[in-house]
């Protein structure tokens, strides 16, 4: 999984955002650069979030932006992966809704959402992963720790 962000050019890594809007819209960047989703897809997955809190935060400092509202917008089933150096808060009154690992999930329907979102928790379980990818700062970081993980 970690090989094919790098493969399908959907890694992209900052510095730092604006605030967590400017994140998502920055995750997406690389999916709607290739046409696997239109530019709306990122204000639809901001207005869900608006919408329904940061329900995107699977743990402290990894996001999973999505949106199944947003199905019409999306033309191929992926995942794309982005790096901040500095995190971003999705909650200045919960210091744990924070987020510096951001895998945005576009599905083209609900089934393939849930198989996308399942492979990911797979991925997410493993904490010594986890903490590695806290630690990549390019492609050839997270290439490096693809084969580490054989991932």
């Amino acid at each position: 999984m970690l090989k094919e962000f790098v493969q399908e050019k959907h890694c992209v890594f900052y510095d730092s955002a604006s605030d967590w809007k400017d994140a998502i819209h920055k995750a997406c960047e690389p999916i709607i650069a290739d046409g696997t989703v239109e530019p709306e897809y990122a204000d639809e997955i901001v207005r869900c979030v608006e919408k329904y809190g940061p329900y995107i935060i699977l743990i402290p400092g990894v996001a999973m932006p999505h949106s199944t509202e947003g199905g019409a917008l999306v033309h191929k089933t992926c995942i794309s992966f982005m790096k901040l150096a500095k995190p971003v808060s999705f909650d200045d009154q919960d210091p744990e809704k924070y987020a510096d690992l951001f895998f945005t999930i576009a599905s083209e329907n609900a089934e393939k959402h849930l198989e996308e979102m399942q492979q990911l928790a797979a991925l997410l379980t493993d904490d010594a992963v986890v903490e590695d990818l806290h630690k990549v700062t390019s492609e050839a970081d997270l290439e490096a720790l693809g084969e580490k993980y054989n991932l």
